[in-house]
């Protein structure tokens, strides 16, 4: 954790705005990985720097790992503990209530209520369509790439 200089703000912090909370959809943490490049993987290091603090509660660090360990993606175990250790004591751990309105994947469930419970900025995920407006409750939902161009403006 990032000693506290005394204005109260984290070391390297200072002066700067607070990081954005966002929910990040695990297809986006894994194509980060996987496209370090791309739109996803720009996110994967905005995190890693601290400029995004990622809500998150059981289920997604669970999901997180299950799927990053699947074989198909050839990760390193140790790297994803190491990884999710990073997640975990950087970003905010939540308790969220149930959705009014199911989404179609239930799967997809746990990081929209996440994102209600956290007052997020917005969630971002590969597959906006799994989040239909009116089941959002006003979360913003957006892919890597228009997160990013949102980011770069502000």
């Amino acid at each position: 954790m990032p000693r506290s200089q005394p204005s109260g703000e984290p070391a390297g912090r200072q002066g700067r705005p607070p990081a954005m909370k966002i929910v990040l959809d695990t297809n986006v943490l894994v194509s980060g990985l996987i496209q370090p490049l791309g739109p996803s993987g720009q996110i994967v290091r905005l995190v890693a720097s601290g400029e995004l603090v990622l809500c998150h509660d059981s289920r997604i660090l669970v999901e997180y790992r299950e799927v990053l360990v699947r074989e198909k993606f050839r990760f390193d175990p140790e790297r994803v503990d190491a990884l999710l250790e990073q997640i975990r004591a950087g970003g905010v751990p939540l308790a969220a209530r149930p959705l009014a309105i199911r989404l179609p994947d239930h799967d997809d469930e746990p990081f929209l209520e996440i994102a209600l419970a956290g007052g997020v900025q917005c969630l971002v995920t590969g597959n906006v369509k799994h989040y239909p407006a009116e089941a959002r409750a006003g979360v913003e939902v957006l892919s890597p790439r228009s997160f990013i161009e949102l980011y770069r403006v502000e």
